[in-house]
């Protein structure tokens, strides 16, 4: 072969528009994706995760959006902050990847100061459960197991 005769072609990736419906096959139900604005709310809810045998990826609001376009975890658990909008700017953007797969994946827990169903609070449909603050093992551990059980069967 020589050298004048190289194959030019480059790689192309997919995007999730691409991955249509095997999005299933590329959602990761071993990783959670955390995302608040405070660092010590992120490590505690992280170390919750841990706890059910699962991979927490830590972000910020800002950030987040970046670590959404290459991987689809099992779950996402927002801290809404004080008034349930920290991570607004992500709504959209699971929206998407929830019209894409066909499903409600991937799952996403709001982390609130009030207490209720996320229609009762006249949050996003893109929420499946919120779970009330103080954040404790005892109230977060057994939603993230019930909602990732429910995805992978």
């Amino acid at each position: 072969m020589s050298p004048l005769n190289r194959e030019t072609r480059t790689v192309k990736h997919l995007d999730l528009s691409e991955r249509g419906a095997s999005i299933e096959m590329v959602t990761d139900f071993s990783q959670v994706l955390v995302v608040g604005k405070s660092p010590i709310n992120r490590v505690v809810v992280s170390k919750i995760v841990e706890k059910s045998g699962l991979k927490p990826i830590s972000e910020s609001p800002e950030t987040a959006a970046k670590a959404l376009r290459s991987l689809i975890p099992g779950a996402i658990v927002l801290d809404g902050g004080a008034d349930n909008k920290d991570c607004d700017t992500l709504l959209a953007g699971i929206d998407a990847l929830r019209r894409i797969s066909g499903r409600a994946l991937p799952s996403v827990i709001l982390l609130s100061t009030r207490n209720g169903t996320p229609e009762s609070l006249g949050l996003s449909s893109v929420i499946d459960v919120v779970v009330a603050k103080p954040i404790t093992p005892e109230r977060l551990q057994p939603v993230i197991d019930r909602l990732i059980g429910l995805c992978r069967s």
